[in-house]
């Protein structure tokens, strides 16, 4: 019985290495189980990629969508009616780099210069002044559009209308001013600071080196030559009789000329209205509701609000979320 029994055993063993053979022979079946993984997990991974790309580009359109709607509402009366009083504002410092530039300020005018509804335009201004370049622009573009769509235009000033400010509001057909109000400024001006004699006291020697005589003739710690003084001051000649010749073609015979008046000094409202700078006394609900005849007042200025630059932070965000995205999928190529 026992040697059945080591027989019986040994076939047994027999049959059980001639079953795993098969399997132990297939070539490579740990690596294409291994490859199934590897791929399974770089789809998934590329899937995920997707979703959250687009999950991203989605909420920014739905932001983009609500800052539409609400900036749309946002003006300061309601949503244009047939005839509205459209307003422009120009506040702060004119410069290039400020929501008072030409191109934003351009930019507003057009759009209601475009609209029908649009009965007249008003300039509200509250701003000291700023670059004569971009007071210029604007009040070039005020004129074109006032010949091309025929529409009156009305400055209104709140607190001041000085230098650029009033270099724009001469372009209006009239100019309405509080009694307190800041009006004037008509000159140039050219500012900064020298140091040579302060460097000379402690010992410091600047070197500086130019290719051309006058280079650095503006350079705050070098010497400023009589040369160069009659230039700088020629140029401001030049623009401050561009800037008389601007306002007597605005004003006309309006103005009632002063040995003052283009020096530079500024005056209240009141006495702007009596030498012929503005017209007469009035806000901004005055002219809507007595002079342009619409009391409600769609506001067409374009700023530079915290939604927008909300939206340009998430989109410059989801942008570069995004290209770094792509740049992490390179089975895509």
């Amino acid at each position: 019985m026992s040697d059945n029994l080591g027989a019986d055993s040994a076939s047994s063993g027999q049959e059980a290495v001639s079953t795993s053979v098969p399997a132990a022979t297939v070539p490579g079946w740990e690596r294409a189980v291994l490859e199934k993984l590897a791929f399974a997990a770089l789809e998934e991974q590329r899937a995920a990629r997707r979703w959250k790309i687009i999950s991203r580009l989605s909420w920014l359109a739905i932001f983009l969508l609500l800052v539409w709607v609400f900036s749309g509402l946002g003006g300061r009366g309601s949503a244009p009616s047939l005839h509205h009083t459209a307003l422009v504002e120009i506040r702060g410092e004119i410069a290039a780099d400020t929501e008072a530039n030409a191109d934003l300020v351009i930019s507003a005018l057009r759009s209601a210069f475009e609209d029908h509804g649009a009965k007249a335009i008003v300039l509200l201004v509250n701003s000291p002044g700023g670059s004569p370049v971009q007071a210029g622009i604007i009040n070039d573009e005020i004129r074109r559009l006032k010949a091309k769509y025929h529409k009156p235009v009305y400055a209104v000033v709140e607190e001041s209308c000085a230098s650029a400010a009033y270099y724009i509001a001469v372009a209006a057909d009239k100019i309405y001013v509080d009694k307190a109000s800041i009006v004037g400024s008509i000159g140039v001006l050219m500012d900064g600071f020298g140091f040579t004699g302060l460097m000379d006291k402690l010992g410091i020697e600047r070197r500086l080196m130019t290719a051309g005589e006058n280079k650095g003739f503006l350079d705050p710690f070098s010497p400023q030559t009589e040369k160069q003084r009659a230039f700088a001051q020629a140029m401001l000649d030049q623009i401050h009789k561009q800037f008389i010749a601007v306002v007597k073609a605005g004003r006309g015979q309006r103005l009632k000329e002063t040995p003052e008046m283009f020096s530079g000094l500024f005056w209240t409202g009141q006495q702007a209205v009596d030498l012929g700078l503005a017209d007469q006394l009035g806000s901004l609900d005055y002219v809507a509701r007595e002079v342009v005849g619409e009391e409600d007042i769609v506001d067409y200025t374009r700023r530079d609000n915290v939604a927008e630059r909300l939206v340009k932070r998430f989109g410059a965000a989801i942008g570069e979320g995004a290209v770094k995205a792509v740049r992490a999928l390179p089975a895509l190529h």
